[in-house]
């Protein structure tokens, strides 16, 4: 018998009972289709968690200030203290000290009322530089960013969130009309492109300001200087880690700390953000599909309860194709295909059933499923995969009966 005849054979006896077939693939099916459910929900994540962190920025570097600690011994939280300054993100920013950071932008922010005529709204107002907007990578939707005669000048002007725009102006344009920040008169110069919410954030909701006229004129404060974040960009991914060692290097020295465990500062890389958030997703999917892949397991133990039982119905027609010379690697293929094709069938169902449940499941819960052709392949093999190796034993039961025995079988 050849593998065309094999084939054949093997289908025929899967249609023969196609109540009993179908009730075993059910076990596969949804095995499969659980997996890649799983697997597209992390991999939906994964790209969500990545698209999120590279909107705060490309090749980011990112230093805060470092603890404070209290006459009565309690420590405050990292980024407590005041221990960065103005001059500090303007020695970064020298191309000769860090040749590998390309646009260095300090911050200074505080939730503060924005009044325009009879409109308020409370947000967060951020004094920075004109690098702010390719540091994080912002775009206008109107008018112009802040500029370097800006914080020359103290300039008493405003760059709006479209959120914070919207709640203030009702949908009318901002440009030129002015806003009271803190009390203080700005003038709107500009309006952010939409860029959405981080995990600490909404990126939307924001006021702009020179860092010069934030600093003196509506935060203030004893020490005006001070910075409480720098946000830096490498000039290239490859040359992250070269410009985390020379800010790093840099600080040091600046602060005369001489022990780096002891630096009152902490930088932190975007590209370490992003593995730890990867790392977690990638647990998470990992053990949702370890959950899931326990349906496969029972599916294939349902094609190896079928295939006993199909061997034990047709042991008077093994034994007579033995007697007519079937060799017992041909009875055993011939088993074998049998069982590949309940675990193919099954195999392609699931990942029907797969890709419509993710379609339908991201659209439900507003969270990207990705199933990808890789992936999908990938179901189908496994599924084969698990007909034949449950069907090994059944395969090899068949293949050792007597021929005189399963004839005398009733």
């Amino acid at each position: 018998m050849n593998w065309q005849e094999t084939i054949r054979t093997g289908w025929d006896a899967v249609r023969s009972h196609r109540l009993r077939s179908g009730l075993t693939m059910l076990g596969i099916l949804i095995g499969i289709a659980a997996v890649m459910l799983t697997v597209g929900l992390g991999q939906g994540a994964r790209q969500t968690v990545t698209s999120q962190i590279n909107a705060l920025g490309s090749n980011l570097l990112v230093v805060t200030p470092g603890s404070t600690t209290a006459a009565d011994g309690v420590r405050g939280g990292q980024g407590s203290a005041s221990t960065l300054t103005l001059a500090d993100a303007t020695a970064l920013a020298s191309r000769d000290v860090a040749p590998d950071i390309s646009a260095v932008a300090p911050t200074v922010q505080r939730s503060e009322s924005l009044t325009a005529g009879s409109a308020n709204w409370t947000t967060t107002v951020v004094g920075t530089t004109p690098d702010y907007a390719t540091v994080r990578a912002r775009t206008l939707s109107a008018g112009r960013f802040l500029t370097a005669d800006d914080v020359t000048t103290h300039a008493p002007v405003v760059v709006l969130g479209p959120t914070t725009a919207s709640e203030l102006f009702a949908g009318a344009s901002p440009l030129g009309r002015s806003v009271a920040v803190a009390g203080v008169p700005m003038t709107v110069v500009g309006v952010l492109a939409p860029a959405g919410s981080s995990a600490a954030t909404d990126q939307d909701d924001q006021a702009l300001l020179p860092f010069s006229t934030a600093a003196d004129r509506v935060l203030g404060g004893t020490a005006r200087s001070a910075v409480q974040t720098i946000y830096m960009q490498a000039a290239t991914n490859e040359a992250l880690p070269a410009a985390y060692q020379e800010a790093n290097a840099e600080l040091l020295a600046l602060h005369r700390v001489t022990d780096p465990a002891n630096a009152d500062f902490s930088i932190t890389s975007q590209q370490s953000i992003l593995d730890t958030a990867n790392a977690i997703t990638g647990a998470l999917t990992a053990v949702l599909g370890g959950i899931a892949a326990i349906s496969l397991l029972v599916g294939g133990i349902g094609v190896m309860n079928i295939m006993l039982v199909s061997v034990t119905e047709r042991i008077r027609e093994i034994g007579l194709r033995k007697a007519l010379g079937a060799t017992p690697s041909v009875i055993r293929r011939q088993f074998l295909v049998e069982a590949g094709v309940l675990g193919l069938a099954g195999g392609i169902a699931g990942a029907i059933l797969g890709g419509l449940a993710a379609l339908l499941l991201s659209e439900a819960i507003g969270q990207p499923i990705l199933v990808s052709v890789p992936v999908t392949i990938g179901a189908i093999v496994v599924a084969i995969a698990i007909g034949l190796v449950f069907g090994v034993y059944p395969a090899s039961r068949a293949a050792r009966l007597a021929p005189i025995d399963a004839l005398r079988s009733e």
